[in-house]
């Protein structure tokens, strides 16, 4: 049987609590490749963007970097025009002064927001092109399955077996949404299948908080509860997904200690 290295699944658990209030770094002094997508997700929670519009920005983001070297482009400057051109896509849009006037907040903390200066246009102008290069680089291909949809449906089947009340009183459809938006900050959400990723999530929620999955005694020994919805998903890949999930966490526990 597969270990997940010796993980504490309380840890991971009290990991995704602190991940939700993330502690405010210095993105000047940081040289880690996962802070832009960091940058990202804090960026969209002052923009109030909605979830499903951060997660589209990060896949841009990732996406982006996978076809190019990131030390030839500004990540920073990529992440706003991914911000910028998610809010378009998902058609929660936001004005580009306000996407400059937050990342400059975010980036010098505590600076003042920009009134028209040449800083200021050179930022806007760099946004325009940049969302030109970036649909240039993915071949203006910008369409996005997202693992939520999965998430979703799996959730009403769990919620089925389970009870309603029942479900609603655990705490395990957050914890799986938070576990599947958290995954975003890593580029590795790009290899696995959207349907996979979201049933792990589940699956990780229920392994942390020890939720056993109703009519599990009735299956065989070879089949597991997710095969239910996702039948060519080896036992071995669905512990590779939840490792690289909770590795999410061990990276903001290294971005604290910095």
């Amino acid at each position: 049987m597969m270990q997940m290295n010796n993980i504490n699944l309380t840890e991971v658990g009290r990991r995704e609590n602190d991940f939700q209030q993330p502690i405010l770094v210095n993105y000047r002094s940081q040289t880690l490749k996962e802070m832009p997508a960091r940058f990202i997700f804090e960026c969209a929670q002052k923009l109030e963007m909605k979830p499903l519009t951060s997660a589209t920005a990060a896949i841009l983001y990732h996406r982006f970097f996978r076809e190019l070297d990131d030390t030839e482009y500004d990540p920073y400057m990529i992440a706003c025009s991914c911000l910028y051109l998610a809010g378009k896509i998902k058609d929660d849009k936001v004005r580009k002064r306000d996407v400059i006037n937050v990342a400059h907040n975010t980036i010098n903390r505590g600076a003042p927001p920009l009134e028209p200066c040449d800083e200021y246009w050179s930022m806007w102008d760099t946004i325009v092109q940049a969302e030109l290069f970036i649909a240039r680089v993915l071949k203006f291909d910008m369409t996005i399955v997202h693992p939520h949809k999965y998430m979703l449906h799996y959730m009403k089947s769990l919620q089925d077996q389970f009870g309603a009340q029942d479900w609603q009183a655990m705490p395990v459809a957050r914890a799986a949404a938070s576990f599947l938006q958290d995954f975003h900050h890593s580029p590795k959400i790009l290899d696995y299948k959207p349907a996979h990723t979201a049933v792990c999530c589940l699956a990780l929620a229920f392994q942390v908080y020890g939720v056993p999955v109703p009519l599990m005694d009735e299956m065989d020994e070879t089949t597991r509860w997710y095969n239910i919805f996702c039948p060519e998903l080896t036992r071995e890949q669905h512990w590779e997904i939840m490792e690289n999930i909770m590795d999410v966490y061990d990276m903001e526990t290294i971005i604290s200690e910095n």
